[in-house]
């Protein structure tokens, strides 16, 4: 198993490269974790994305990512960190009220995610936005949504067997080597 974080700013380009990570042939959950809106912009987004997919690929749209790795056959994208957390603190009304009422509740769907992304055989490839290059926000949901997902990248980093940082479509290797295009989930395709 290898996990690998892919982390970078909006529009990096990080999706498009944790998609070519595995095998084309390769059988790949696509886990996304980004809401159903009612939003042409964000399902112009999302049909972008799944055009650039191979057509084989199983798609899984869910918040409840440990659930959706049981028995993932091959390997596992998921996209992204950032929308995931987003829809947790949603669901927990955080924006709004102190991090001692929906704190512990977070810690646990967050220890929860990190063990279930630890626990596959197959290669899991994790894309996450990357916060903290800017002022801190105004905004309390802003510093919120900053602090609790740079906290989050650094427990994925920690454990991943590599970090991969995109900045305008280009890689740049944070810890271990990036793995070459499509060298991903080769031991899985399907037969």
């Amino acid at each position: 198993m290898t996990l690998v974080l892919v982390t970078g700013g909006v529009r990096s380009g990080k999706s498009a490269l944790a998609e070519r990570l595995f095998d084309p042939g390769a059988l790949v959950r696509y886990i996304a974790t980004g809401p159903d809106r009612d939003d042409a912009d964000w399902a112009d987004r999302v049909r972008a994305h799944q055009r650039r997919r191979p057509a084989h690929w199983s798609n899984v749209g869910t918040l409840n990512v440990p659930a959706a790795l049981t028995d993932a056959p091959g390997g596992t994208l998921v996209d992204c960190l950032g929308t995931w957390l987003t829809g947790v603190l949603d669901a927990l009304a955080a924006w709004d009220a102190p991090r001692a009422v929906w704190g512990p509740e977070y810690d646990r769907k967050a220890t929860r995610l990190v063990d279930a992304l630890l626990a596959p055989s197959g290669d899991i490839v994790v894309v996450t936005n990357e916060v903290g290059w800017g002022l801190v926000s105004e905004h309390r949901s802003g510093r919120i949504f900053a602090d609790e997902l740079g906290r989050l990248n650094q427990r994925l980093a920690e454990v991943a067997d590599a970090v991969l940082l995109c900045v305008s479509g280009q890689v740049l290797p944070v810890k271990g080597a990036a793995p070459p295009a499509g060298s991903l989930g080769r031991l899985h395709r399907d037969a």
